[in-house]
């Protein structure tokens, strides 16, 4: 580990210390989003939507549903909690922070004073000591049924006052980096002081049930330097695993707590387990932990944990929680496609986690796993309108006349509407995971079109990219040093573009590719090393040198590890970093009597008009056909478009697949009695 400055901004926090201190920390440290300015045709538009669309229309529904009333009744000591879930509080927050990322790209008068008059209300509904939790203050003698007669008293099981709160540290944190007032920061700190000094070693003990605060905290520390903050995560994180109520012998994960990823300490989790979004996030944070602490330990748990979870229980469109029962992660290996429920805000807590374990070891496999999620399962979550959303997020859509399967459809919130703030809050700071950096080490790690201002040493750099990223290959980068000076350029080459689907086993091509990356320096080609899955670029830069790197970008057929056992005999498609999928809109109204034996040929073809511009394949394929009697079945050529996973249930409900069969093995007549499906083999 590094030891690098922590500049402690005290100053108006009523925080007493040094000016500066020394600490452990991440040893890579991410190049700040405001330092890289996007030019892209991909992510820009959609930073353009959250901030034109995504983020008003949140706080317009926080308004509606009455989630700010909530505020202004605890402010007031009257009235009726009027929402769902004492948790809805976080969606106000969860918005601030949106708003505030946004704001430090789009400065907005109007904004700025809408969330000022929020911040104030928040601010009015904080009781006197910091406790700041509108499901008891509203009406403290009939708090919300999930909140317990006493404050913290089921925050392991349903409270959520923790989880409230680590929210509430985040978008402080936001709002204060951006705008530099500390109106939600001190309301923040006030609560975070109350939160250390009833929670502790010789104090309470609990494991917060839905993990978050231990990250909050965590930002606490970074902006202050209080040590209580760090040390109270750290607590909270080893409080897991020592609660005496479970049944440790029940297979139920509720009973035995790892729902809760409660059932034994962190030291001691080997796998991802339970409520995905609740794991992940606990991961960020023993990752956070582990860097500012040192904790050899405790980054050895969290090391082990990742490899299970992407060796064992990841879909191959990055989505993770395979369980709709507990939004929870399952078996190894079980990984089906017609229940998948890979909730959004999983996706939201998998690219920070990732993020984070980049930060720690600098190997290109985490920003591998973090793009994979970018690129499909965060982002199918948001309709193309900024403003519809799936909570869940399907592998496989079939119906029938006789078994009819109600398709999803996007909804524009939900009652539970953790999703669309979380989106909400992760867009606008996009640019923050392009570049990262260790001493005069420079990580490129994600390939979108802008331009970074930087500095290596003392001395002022600046990169730009251009290219036409994920459709094309072809990307450039001109690197622009204010004078000319040495350091190392490391650019990402991204494991599928190495033959490798997945930095596991889980996923792999079904043929090795004969293309590789290549590059290029101010025109002459160069051989390059390797080192984590980088190309090391070490040399002495001068304005104006320009890297060319060439990425193949063929069709590949993906394969599931044969333990699991959904996508046995099934193939998947990617090109570049993108996951594709066949929908009814495309293919004649069914996908689900689709094959794609293995010499299926695919081309490709751009299409500036479909869905905001795609790049689209399309193979002749066999698809299964009953004929007009209904006796027999056939199958007949028929051209298959496929477009990216993201953009499906943008055009109404029907059919979609991701895994397609190789072959016919089967022809099952049972269970579906009015039609005839081409199964696998059993």
């Amino acid at each position: 580990m590094m030891t690098s400055k922590l500049f402690l901004l005290f100053l108006g926090l009523g925080v007493a210390g040094p000016a500066v201190a020394q600490h452990t920390d991440y040893p890579i440290q991410a190049v700040p989003f405001t330092k890289v300015k996007l030019t892209d045709s991909f992510w820009l538009p959609r930073l353009k939507t959250n901030t034109d669309v995504t983020i008003p229309a949140s706080f317009a529904r926080c308004e509606a549903t009455n989630r700010v009333k909530n505020f202004e009744m605890a402010a007031a000591k009257s009235g009726k909690f009027a929402t769902g879930y004492p948790f809805d509080d976080t969606d106000i927050y969860k918005t601030i922070e949106g708003a505030s990322y946004s704001m430090s790209v789009y400065p907005d008068a109007k904004l700025d004073a809408y969330i000022d008059g929020l911040i104030a209300k928040v601010g009015a509904a904080q009781e006197p000591d910091g406790y700041l939790y509108t499901a008891r203050t509203i009406d403290p003698a009939h708090p919300h049924a999930w909140s317990g007669k006493e404050r913290w008293e089921k925050e392991r099981e349903l409270s959520h006052e923790l989880y409230n709160s680590g929210h509430l540290y985040e978008s402080a944190v936001a709002h204060y980096e951006a705008t530099g007032k500390k109106t939600l920061l001190n309301i923040a700190l006030k609560n975070a002081d109350l939160v250390c000094s009833v929670f502790g070693p010789g104090k309470r003990t609990v494991a917060p049930g839905h993990e978050i605060v231990e990250m909050g905290l965590v930002k606490l520390y970074r902006v202050t330097g209080k040590p209580e903050y760090l040390s109270t995560a750290k607590f909270f994180i080893e409080a897991r695993g020592q609660y005496k109520g479970y049944d440790a012998k029940s297979h139920d994960p509720f009973k035995n707590g790892q729902y809760w990823q409660d059932d034994k300490p962190v030291y001691n989790q080997k796998e991802a387990e339970g409520h995905a979004v609740r794991a992940e996030y606990l991961y960020s944070a023993m990752a956070d932990v582990a860097a500012l602490t040192g904790d050899k330990k405790l980054l050895a748990a969290v090391d082990t944990i990742w490899n299970n979870m992407v060796a064992k229980k990841l879909y191959v469109t990055g989505g993770t929680g395979a369980v709709p029962g507990g939004e929870r992660f399952g078996a190894n290996y079980e990984l089906p496609n017609a229940t998948a429920y890979n909730e959004t805000c999983a996706s939201v807590a998998d690219v920070y986690w990732n993020q984070r374990m980049f930060q720690l070891h600098g190997d290109a496999k985490y920003v591998d796993v973090m793009e994979k999620v970018l690129y499909n399962g965060l982002i199918s979550g948001v309709g193309l309108d900024g403003k519809s959303f799936f909570y869940s997020n399907a592998m496989q859509i079939k119906s029938s006349a006789s078994f009819p399967q109600t398709e999803p459809a996007r909804a524009g919130w939900f009652e539970c509407s953790c999703c669309p703030t979380n989106l909400a809050r992760l867009m606008p700071a996009l640019p923050g995971y392009v570049y990262a950096q260790n001493g005069r080490d420079l990580y490129v790690n994600l390939f979108v079109s802008g331009t970074s201002n930087l500095s290596i040493g003392k001395q002022k750099v600046s990169i730009i990219q251009q290219n036409n990223y994920p459709w094309d290959g072809g990307l450039k980068f001109t690197v622009n040093p204010a004078a000319t000076t040495d350091f190392t350029l490391l650019l990402r080459i991204p494991g599928w573009a190495r033959n490798e689907a997945m930095p596991s086993n889980l996923y792999t091509f079904a043929t090795p590719s004969g293309q590789a990356a290549t590059l290029k320096i101010n025109g002459k080609p160069v051989a390059y090393t390797l080192r984590n899955g980088y190309a090391v670029l070490a040399r002495k830069w001068h304005k104006g040198d320009v890297i060319d790197l060439t990425l193949p970008m063929e069709v590949r057929r993906v394969l599931a590890n044969a333990k699991v056992k959904d996508d046995l005999g099934k193939v998947a498609l990617q090109r570049g970093p993108v996951m594709y999928c066949a929908e009814w809109k495309d293919n004649n109204g069914k996908t689900s009597n689709l094959i794609v034996p293995v010499g299926a040929a695919f081309s490709t073809i751009y299409q500036p008009g479909l869905l905001n511009g795609m790049m689209t394949l399309t193979a002749t394929v066999p698809a299964v056909e009953v004929d007009a009697s209904a006796t027999a079945i056939r199958t007949v050529p028929q051209t298959l478009t496929a477009i990216p996973y993201y953009a499906w249930a943008n055009r109404g409900k029907g059919e979609m697949t991701v895994w397609f069969p190789e072959r016919i093995t089967d022809v099952d007549l049972l269970s579906q009695p009015a039609t005839t499906e081409a199964t696998v083999g059993k």
